[in-house]
């Protein structure tokens, strides 16, 4: 990755984590340039305007995922680890996204977040499928499961957490209804052997990495 690159790459992580953090309405490209110890002139090389910046962040997110899971590939897990890493990425993305995030960029940005989301379900969607083969075929899921049902659930269940509107958890913390979440999702497809082997591995289950 050349100097470009690795500019690109700063510029788009730096502004996803300033709108993580104060929300995107009302963050400027001059807030943006401001907190990023970089001129507008600067900023405005690499994006177009802010429209273009929210754009560019989607793709940064869904190829931080992307790329993580082409990595759990090459390693030598079983489908529930596979799950147990992915629940890290997951927890710790959404951990640090500010509730109000996905409520704005919905209203203020609809073509930007249709992408995004469109993009982002059939990655995820096409991954909980294969890992549901994988599990089958390693004797930890059950065989009589509907994958492409299982898989559309689990995302919208991940989405859900995005949705400000849903108010009746708002008394519980992020991480323990992730971690229920997850673990139902886990119970509900795995058969004796597998949830045997969940519970081996629990230990494993960090969202504040």
């Amino acid at each position: 990755m050349g100097d470009s690159d690795n500019k690109y790459a700063s510029i788009i992580e730096g502004a996803y984590k300033i709108f993580t953090e104060h929300g995107m309405r009302n963050v400027s490209m001059d807030d943006v340039s401001r907190m990023l110890g970089i001129s507008k002139k600067t900023l405005y090389q690499y994006v177009e305007n802010k429209v273009d910046l929210v754009k560019k962040i989607g793709i940064y997110i869904r190829e931080t995922i992307k790329n993580r899971m082409e990595e759990l590939e090459k390693m030598d897990l079983n489908a529930i680890d596979v799950l147990l890493e992915m629940s890290k990425i997951a927890g710790t993305r959404h951990l640090r996204i500010n509730p109000v995030i996905a409520f704005e960029l919905r209203k203020f940005y609809p073509q930007a977040y249709e992408e995004y989301i469109s993009a982002k379900r059939e990655l995820i969607i096409e991954n909980v499928k294969k890992n549901i083969d994988q599990g089958i075929k390693e004797g930890l899921y059950r065989r009589d499961l509907n994958k492409d049902i299982v898989a559309h659930l689990y995302f919208k269940k991940i989405e859900d957490f995005h949705n400000p509107e849903l108010t009746d958890l708002q008394n519980f913390s992020y991480e323990n209804v992730f971690e229920v979440m997850f673990e139902n999702h886990i119970r509900g497809i795995a058969n004796q052997n597998g949830i045997e082997y969940f519970e081996t591995q629990k230990k494993k289950l960090n969202f504040n990495i």
